[in-house]
């Protein structure tokens, strides 16, 4: 873990195969003072991750769950990135869209 929380803030689950690897602490100091281009995309992720959560903060105090609904489908889309789309399509529930969007599903 490299941030100083002994505790589990989050959990994260996969929506399309993965692996995954796990780094201790002490690893990836050394890696990101010795690689500076993993330590600059490393700083790059962090700070973009920042502005994701301040947006979704900011979604989820002023716009309706329809709003919000919309934005996160949009997100999943990767609607407006530079890079090719891709048809991955993964399989999400309307419970984790309802909790992707902070409200409960609908009946």
């Amino acid at each position: 873990m490299v941030s100083a929380h002994p505790l589990q803030l989050a959990t994260a689950t996969a929506m399309t195969e993965c692996a995954l690897l796990r780094i201790s602490k002490s690893e990836m100091v050394r890696a990101l003072n010795q690689q500076p281009e993993l330590s600059e995309m490393f700083v790059s992720f962090l700070l973009a991750r920042n502005a994701r959560i301040q947006a979704d903060l900011v979604d989820q105090l002023f716009n309706s769950s329809e709003k919000r609904l919309a934005r996160i489908l949009l997100l999943l889309a990767q609607f407006g990135k530079d890079s090719k789309p891709e048809t991955v399509v993964p399989k999400i529930s309307q419970e984790i869209l309802a909790e992707m969007i902070g409200t409960t599903r609908s009946e």
